[in-house]
């Protein structure tokens, strides 16, 4: 896999991710759309497996969460946003319920390093 461009951003020490949390953090650049809006973005274990997505629906670009640290549906199966209910995959971001249902969450590099986890936004 190639550098990408977008710089790595520390997000939490590898510690503070635990099973059954979310870790949300504001990334350091600004979107684009709209023009200079701040970003945020969560990580979390699936499974034991971390996986670090933009908090942005697909559908509106609002954040999914209802609450601090709260991503998951009723049934803990899968991450929900609170606006419209679209029910996303933990493994893959796929959208399979709502009105993004086909569209997907925005997945960020991932990395440990010197006892951090790291993000990066996809080029």
């Amino acid at each position: 896999m190639s550098e990408g461009t977008n710089p790595w951003q520390p997000v939490c020490s590898t510690a503070d991710l635990q099973p059954g949390q979310f870790i949300e953090f504001r990334l350091t650049v600004k979107a684009r759309e709209p023009e200079g809006m701040p970003l945020t973005g969560f990580l979390f274990l699936d499974d034991g497996e971390p996986r670090a997505y933009l908090n942005q629906c697909p559908h509106l670009g609002i954040e999914l969460n209802w609450m601090p640290g709260r991503f998951m549906d009723s049934d803990n199966l899968f991450l929900q946003c609170s606006t419209h209910g679209a029910l996303f995959k933990t493994g893959t971001g796929e959208c399979i319920a709502g009105p993004c249902q086909g569209d997907a969450l925005t997945a960020l590099e991932l990395r440990k390093q010197d006892g951090q986890w790291q993000i990066r936004l996809p080029d």
